[in-house]
């Protein structure tokens, strides 16, 4: 039997893209220089900051009847209200930096600074986003593996980008990414009855203001704490 028709297959191939764009990443961040490397971080940081907003504004502004109009505002906001309040509750930012040093300490990099960071940022960078889900949907029910194929050469990229300034704790973002991933391919025949168009453009939606929080953090600092607002994901799911 093909390999590539086991359900699955795509999330292992999105998970290896991340591990070795994050080591090329590395590898070619040690021999650039500290005025190149922050070059390239604010240049990386505003190419996520724009892919957050493209992404938001295809989904809210609309043309009717030859007028440019805005729409899904009001499922935005309540979605970020109700996500930020449930995400404070858990505390789902602190959970991924101690889940980050406790990485940082594993696997030998605990003179680190960087590290944690750069697995945070990465790994809500390659997480967010409707690819994830679709892919995996499709990679469970029908052993598609063509979305996260896809998904797979973009998170090489970005993250292979982001580790040349972040270190090699983006390439540990394929960790939260097979985790993620992998789940929801397993549960992907319970869970595709409920995943409906309107339901993926909301995810789209509110994914794309997420990744431009996570632009906003890479080029301004730590301002938003945006796991603590990734529930968000999932009241835009269920808005209707």
């Amino acid at each position: 039997m093909n390999f590539l028709n086991f359900p699955g297959m795509g999330t292992l191939v999105n998970v290896a893209a991340i591990v070795f764009g994050g080591l090329l990443g590395v590898f070619f961040g040690n021999r650039i220089s500290s005025r190149f490397q922050e070059t390239l971080n604010a240049g990386n940081a505003v190419a996520v900051i724009f892919i957050g907003i493209g992404g938001t504004m295809r989904h809210m502004l609309v043309v009717k009847n030859g007028t440019l109009e805005t729409t899904g505002t009001m499922m935005m906001i309540f979605s970020l209200a109700i996500g930020g309040v449930i995400g404070e509750i858990i505390n789902i930012d602190k959970h991924m930096e101690e889940f980050g040093v406790w990485l940082k300490m594993k696997t030998g990099n605990a003179r680190d600074p960087l590290f944690v960071d750069g697995f945070v940022n990465a790994s809500l960078t390659v997480c967010i986003g409707a690819m994830a889900i679709v892919g995996a949907i499709e990679d469970g029910i029908h052993a598609d593996h063509s979305i996260l194929f896809a998904k797979a050469i973009l998170d090489m990229i970005i993250v292979m980008v982001m580790a040349t300034t972040q270190g090699k704790g983006c390439a540990f973002a394929a960790i939260p990414v097979g985790i993620w991933q992998g789940c929801v391919t397993l549960l992907a025949r319970l869970i595709s009855p409920y995943i409906t168009d309107t339901a993926m453009a909301n995810l789209s939606y509110v994914g794309s203001v997420l990744i431009f929080c996570v632009g906003l953090n890479l080029l301004f600092g730590k301002k938003v704490r945006v796991a603590n607002l990734l529930p968000a994901l999932i009241v835009a799911c269920l808005w209707r």
